[in-house]
């Protein structure tokens, strides 16, 4: 039968499906037609054979699964294995591909744009809006008229209105139809990411032009080199070496007492951010804060209050927010972890050491050539991670293997035409299922996109609608933002424009600087929401009219978010006071709230025992404790130090007041209950035990 089903398009899945669903119809279902009954007979009487049950089971399969009836098509429409012949124009014209390789701070992307520069026409495709502003302000700079295009905004310096020979655009917006004498490619490496790894294949693949320019990390150089293959274009290799010396400290920084000028500390969440950059402050010194979330206008300001020789602020606590787009003066890059949660191409939340291009990334930003310090140094904040610093920096970078793809919304809309009463989550998840990819591509994670189609799904959109709405690109883990694309959706579905006055009345707009941790992310949140409505602005423009007056309160949202950042330690401690006054109002990721292990500072100890052993190579000396958090970096709030006395050293509960996620009014009431719980025997029998012999009950004297 699974031989029989597998001719008919039926996989093994979709097998072991329509094989429960048709068993649960045949066994409850009150009337079957008299045909699958003779059948049934005859078998149970073994004048017959299962396989006669194959009809009526096909059938039925089809009934589930209406692609079966088209499977031809289907599988022709997600027939990924000839990329290269999606772009007819670039394949008709025989482009020269350079490949600037090298590591960070060596000048590769420099060459790159000198010769877009003095190209008659040229397109920089960058991974981030930063990196594009900046392209985009160097060329009008130098005399090279540049407009700018990213998904939120569309900036012409003609007066007129008419295009300029030179664009700077984020990767996902350059065009494949419009010819130019040099394209360049940023980051090329970025062609393996789970997530967008598409628009840089579509990009090399698909750039009209003459000249294309590709920067990026030397793991990426065979890749890129057979790919062009494909195209039947060779790839002229330059290679670049590192223009200042780094150099890995053989000692940690241990306390933030040791902290210096030019100092960068890295975190991998914004948790560490907020405890780290508190206890500087705590220290008399002033630091500036960059991470993900925030808006790049923010992100620029304190990258200038940073960068200022005459400004206080010589310290910056940062995210890898920092590893591409800023230009930064850092002396010394410190890891405050190792650890960093990743997404994996399945979609999956891994908590795993950073890899050898992230480490190389981050620790290039010391010591840059444009910056003041000519010299870069990289430590860590604890010693035992040093030892796997150092073993991290020393691998080779594996090379890259294999280039994202994404199924388009022409491929959608055909599977649409043989599944017409298919969910846009289901059509791409047979989308997927059916795909053909060679070996050197992969489809990229589509969890986001079907996260939003499962959303909006009961939103009246036509299908075209309905794709855009669901590439929007959001943060899920928003709340606010994902509301707002829902209430966009359904203003949209009534063809009901969505007016300034209505996305002031939506965003309780005027707003006012931030009192605590949990403002500022509102604030932050609702900054999205005006990407959001300036990204969709620019595919709907008659639904979303406003655009001009939404990006001038963006712009005034902006400087509030800067006197939030400015007043980030005020805005801890007010969150603190009013936890500890027992209103609940500091965000689920603020660090007081750390309950688990994906919420705290991570190490070493936090990975599988078998990448343990894989990354550590030194010796621990036994009965030694790594201290994590404001324990390793002396931070010990004096209205707490009284009562760590009073527990034993090392017990959880001196360590959970020594970082501050215990008061003492919290330790107590939870003794009084644990107390209560003993008396009236609620407490588990190896926990009474547990207890009595720590207190020596029942252990013969000596």
């Amino acid at each position: 039968m699974q031989r029989l089903g597998g001719e008919n398009g039926l996989d093994a899945r979709l097998f072991h499906q329509a094989f429960i669903s048709f068993r649960k119809y045949i066994m409850e279902s009150s009337f079957l037609n008299a045909d699958v009954h003779i059948i049934l007979n005859d078998i149970c009487c073994g004048a017959g054979h299962v396989d006669d049950l194959f009809p009526f089971f096909l059938r039925h399969a089809k009934q589930i699964f209406p692609m079966l009836d088209c499977m031809d098509d289907l599988r022709k429409i997600s027939d990924l294995r000839l990329p290269p012949n999606w772009y007819p124009e670039a394949r008709a014209i025989q482009r020269r591909i350079v490949f600037h390789s090298g590591p960070t701070n060596s000048g590769k992307t420099h060459h790159a744009i000198q010769r877009y520069l003095a190209a008659k026409s040229g397109i920089y495709c960058g991974p981030l809006k930063l990196l594009a502003h900046e392209i985009f302000q160097k060329s009008n700079d130098a005399n090279v008229p540049c407009d700018l295009v990213t998904g939120e905004e569309r900036v012409l310096v003609d007066s007129e209105g008419r295009q300029a020979t030179h664009v700077a655009c984020t990767i996902e917006m350059c065009s494949v139809t419009t010819p130019y004498e040099v394209a360049v490619i940023d980051e090329i490496q970025m062609i393996k990411d789970p997530a967008r790894g598409w628009a840089w294949t579509r990009a090399l693949l698909g750039l009209c032009a003459e000249e294309v320019h590709i920067c990026g990390e030397a793991a990426a150089i065979d890749l890129v080199t057979e790919l062009m293959y494909s195209t039947g274009e060779e790839v002229e290799v330059r290679n670049y070496k590192r223009l200042t010396p780094i150099t890995v400290l053989d000692y940690a920084l241990e306390s933030l007492d040791n902290l210096r000028p030019g100092d960068c500390i890295v975190c991998f969440n914004k948790n560490d951010i907020y405890s780290v950059s508190r206890q500087i402050e705590a220290r008399g010194l002033e630091c500036a804060v960059i991470y993900g979330s925030l808006p790049p206008g923010t992100k620029l300001t304190q990258a200038k209050k940073f960068n200022d020789p005459d400004d206080p602020c010589k310290i910056l606590v940062a995210t890898d927010a920092i590893g591409m787009g800023l230009n930064l003066s850092i002396k010394r890059i410190i890891f405050n972890s190792l650890i960093k949660p990743s997404i994996n191409e399945k979609g999956e939340k891994e908590m795993d050491a950073i890899t050898t291009s992230q480490a190389l990334q981050i620790s290039g930003r010391a010591g840059r050539f444009s910056s003041v310090f000519k010299e870069g140094e990289v430590t860590t904040m604890h010693h035992d991670d040093l030892v796997l610093l150092k073993e991290i920096l020393n691998r080779s970078v594996p090379p890259i293997e294999t280039a994202g793809l994404h199924p388009t919304a022409e491929q959608i809309e055909m599977f649409a035409y043989h599944l017409p009463d298919a969910t846009l989550s289901n059509l791409i998840d047979i989308f997927v299922s059916l795909s053909q990819v060679d070996g050197l591509y992969f489809v990229c994670n589509v969890d986001d996109f079907k996260f939003l189609a499962d959303m909006i799904q009961h939103i009246p959109l036509n299908l075209r609608a309905r794709y855009v709405f669901c590439t929007a690109p959001i943060n899920k883990k928003q709340p606010f933002v994902c509301t707002s694309l829902l209430k966009f959706a359904r203003q949209f579905s009534r063809n009901e424009p969505l007016t300034f006055d209505w996305i002031c009345r939506h965003t309780h707009w005027p707003l006012v600087p931030p009192k605590n941790i949990k403002d500022l992310v509102h604030l932050e949140a609702v900054h999205d929401v005006f990407d959001l409505y300036l990204w969709l602005s620019y595919r709907f423009m008659d639904m979303f009219p406003d655009a001009n007056l939404v990006r001038d309160i963006q712009k005034e949202l902006d400087n509030i978010i800067q006197i939030g950042v400015r007043n980030i330690t005020r805005l801890i401690r007010a969150s603190e006071a009013t936890s500890a006054s027992g209103a609940i109002t500091v965000p689920d990721d603020f660090p007081l709230q750390r309950t688990n292990i994906n919420d705290r500072m991570l190490n070493l100890e936090d990975l599988p025992a078998a990448n343990q052993e894989q990354f550590s190579s030194g010796t621990k000396v036994p009965g030694q404790r790594r201290m994590r958090g404001s324990k390793a970096l002396g931070y010990k709030p004096a209205d707490i130090q009284s009562d760590m006395k009073s527990h034993v050293p090392g017990s959880l509960a001196s360590r959970l007041l020594r970082e501050g996620l215990l008061t003492r009014e919290m330790l107590k009431q939870l003794e009084r209950e644990w107390q209560v719980g003993y008396n009236n025997g609620n407490v588990p029998a190896e926990k009474r035990e547990s207890r009595n012999d720590s207190k020596g009950i029942g252990k013969k004297k000596k």
